[in-house]
Parts: C-alpha cells; structure tokens; sequence
C-alpha cells in the first residue's frame, strides 16, 4: 500500500480512497498539470486482473458521455499499472447513506440511468453495476466507472459470473449475462436510494421498504422499478435504452407535481433545523473551523472531530476534501507535507517528502513535550512532530462550555454530543 505524500512517477499521493481485493484507489497530486486526480492501482499479488484494467481503460476510452468517468491517462510507472481518472467528492454509496431529498435522489436516477443506457446503446454490458460504481461530482454529477468487467454485445457470448453478489442478477450469477442484468442491477440500486432498503433474495413483491419507497415516489415509478427487478429477464427492460424512455415519460407528471406542491412551513422540523445550524455556523466557524458536512446529516462538522456533535456518527468528515495538501491514509483527515504524524488519529507515520518546515496562521500552541515544543492547531489530539498524546483540554478564549468528560471546548446549546470524546450533551 501507498503511503500518503510517496511519489510514483509524475504523481503525488495524497491518501486512499478504496481498496478491493484486485486494486487500490487513492487520491492523487499530478505535480505536472497541477491537478488533482484518482489513481487506480492493481494489487501486485494479482497479476490475473491486468486483463481486466487494459479492458476498463480501453471500454471507458470508447464511450464518452458525461455520466460516464473518463480515463484521463494510462501506463505503466515504476513497474505499476496505473489508470488516472478524474477525482469525484464521493460514490454514490456513501452519497445515499445521507439524508437524500426526492428531488435530488430522481436527478441522480435520471443520470444514473442515461449513463447505462448510452453503455448499453453503443453494444457494452457493464457486469457490475452497484452504487459503489457510481461518483458523485461537485453540483450533484454522476458518473460511472469500473468498466473492467463489461462485455461486448456480440452473437454468443462467453462470460464468468463477474460482480457484485447484493446487485448481481441470477443468469448473470450463473454465467450468462446480458443487458437485461444490468438493468436488473440498476433496479435494486434505486430501489435502495429511493426505500433506504437493499432488497434480498428471494425478491418477493412487496419488498422491504416498500411503504417508503410508495410514499416517496409516484405509483409509476414504483412500477418501473418492479419491472426492473423481476426474476425472469424477459419481464424485465430490454435495456438501459427503453428504461430510460419509461423513465423520462414518467418525469413529466412528477415536475408538474413538484411544482404544484406547498413549500414547507417555516417551523418545520427541517427548516429549524436548517436555522439552528446556520446559527451555530454564525457564531462558531472561525473557532471549530466547521467547513465540512457530517457525511451522513449533512450538518456542520470540522475535521479534528471525533465524532459528529449532531447524530454522533464517527469521522463524520471522511471522503470530504480538505484544505490541507494531503491527508492520512487511515483516517483520511488532512494533514501538512512537514508533519511526521498525523495529529488526529495516531497513524504512524508518513512518506518523508521534504524537511522544510511550513508556518501556518492556525498555529495557536505548542507541544508540552520539553524535547519537541513543536507548534500544534486548536483540537489536535497528537502531536504531528513527535507524537506525543495532547493532554491539556483544548478551550476556545472566552467561551465558558467545556465537556464534563473530556474537559474540551464544546456548543453546549447547540450540540447534542461531545465532538471530541462523544459523550452525551446534558443541559439543565
């Protein structure tokens, strides 16, 4: 495995996104074209999936469409195989994890859609279809990736039973794949973005979360998706391509519904949310530096916490960008090019890149180790040059709330738990 800040060729890692039994995906610095990138890497113990990389380079080089992830370059450095592709914000799977309006989940159903059926028009079975497969781009882009298992169309087709075993198709399962099981694949991955539920074998209709996914979408849709994910391929679409006209007849009547429906009243629970956060943001960004989303509330979050002050999920920022030149191949937090260690979840040690030291303005401390009193940020738990444990409770001047547990500054009337230690808030 890469190490955050190693140099492979023209390319700078800046940690790992994901990792698979076959490759490693990581987050990258091109030092040339001074852009950022996703490097996909294959596993040097599986030198049997060369084939299928050389493939999903040259399938993604033949379809282009903008829901479909390009290759941006391809070759071999320092004995690697390395595809670089472009870097999206997050898959599709973490995206759905997250509270998902309707609006926004049949924008994403629609792409998600269009990018099957241009593969499926130009004669390409993708084999793997999964929300994994699938990266979200800033404004809401969706594009799909991971062609190293597609199959050309032809008259008799050979295949292995390639995929995913929650989204997999039972012909595809049994080594027969066709088009007819992508759409089946796609079916179930809406089905989960739009119920919250991953349906499971024996797919007896009504499915699990099938009283969401009534509530949430037209009677239309709900048949759409029950077409896609019958057992029997000749009951299914035909393809991509005629999913996608049923798809787009059934969004006329939608839009007219949406636009025809009341907003929200402002004191609903959503709307006072939305104003408790900005609230909180008003008062506290510059001290808890809370420029993140949690990943899975979507309220504001930093990356030195522990866990999200508001639905107490762990990492709450990870798979975020961050503002700092690379970040920690474990947690995936940010992290300077001159630090030894990462500050915030003990890892153990970083590729060394250069022994410059850099000055930054968020700088507020220093390191009670008599031997280092190297300069620490607001709420590191270690210390980035000698990795000693931050004992003194982190306190923001002039702001009276500290955990009872950890002793560390915290939003008392705003959070409901400790962002440090994850303690339960308990107001009087």
């Amino acid at each position: 495995m890469l190490k955050a800040r190693q140099k492979i060729g023209k390319y700078r890692i800046l940690g790992r996104i994901a990792s698979s039994s076959l490759a490693d995906v990581y987050r990258a610095f091109d030092t040339i074209q001074n852009t950022r990138v996703a490097l996909k890497i294959p596993k040097r113990a599986h030198n049997i999936g060369e084939n299928e990389f050389l493939h999903e380079v040259q399938v993604a080089t033949r379809l282009q469409h903008p829901n479909i992830l390009s290759v941006m370059n391809a070759s071999y450095v320092e004995d690697r195989f390395v595809i670089a592709m472009e870097l999206g914000t997050e898959s599709l799977a973490g995206r759905i994890e997250r509270r998902l309006s309707t609006a926004l989940a049949m924008d994403l159903a629609g792409q998600a859609i269009a990018a099957l059926a241009y593969a499926h028009a130009h004669k390409f079975i993708h084999c793997d279809i999964k929300p994994e497969n699938y990266i979200v781009f800033p404004g809401n882009q969706l594009k799909l990736t991971d062609f190293g298992f597609a199959k050309l169309s032809l008259r008799t087709l050979k295949a292995s039973g390639s995929g995913t075993v929650e989204y997999i198709a039972p012909e595809q399962a049994m080594g027969r794949p066709k088009f007819q099981s992508d759409v089946f694949s796609l079916g179930l991955v809406l089905y989960r973005m739009f119920s919250g539920r991953l349906p499971e074998w024996p797919f007896t209709w009504p499915l699990a979360g099938h009283d969401r996914l009534s509530a949430r979408v037209p009677p239309g849709m709900v048949a759409m998706l029950q077409k896609a994910i019958q057992l029997d391929p000749n009951k299914r679409y035909s393809s991509a391509v005629q999913m996608q006209t049923d798809f787009k007849r059934l969004q006329k009547p939608a839009r007219k519904a949406k636009r025809a429906k009341v907003k929200k009243a402002v004191g609903s629970s959503d709307s006072w949310r939305g104003l408790k956060w900005r609230e909180f943001q008003r008062q506290f960004r510059s001290k808890f530096d809370t420029r993140h989303q949690c990943r899975k509330c979507s309220g504001p979050v930093a990356e030195s916490m522990l866990a999200c002050p508001w639905c107490h999920t762990d990492n709450p920022t990870r798979g975020s960008d961050s503002p700092m030149s690379s970040s920690c191949p474990r947690c995936e937090r940010g992290v300077k090019n001159d630090w030894d260690y990462c500050a915030w979840c003990y890892e153990p040690g970083f590729e060394e890149e250069t022994t410059r030291v850099y000055s930054d303005k968020r700088y507020t401390s220093r390191c009670s180790n008599a031997r280092c009193k190297g300069l620490l940020m607001p709420f590191m738990r270690y210390c980035p040059w000698c990795h000693s444990k931050v004992r003194k409770p982190w306190k923001i001047a002039g702001h009276k709330d500290n955990c009872t547990s950890c002793h560390w500054s915290i939003a008392k009337e705003f959070w409901n738990y400790c962002a440090w230690c994850k303690k339960a808030i308990r107001r009087a």
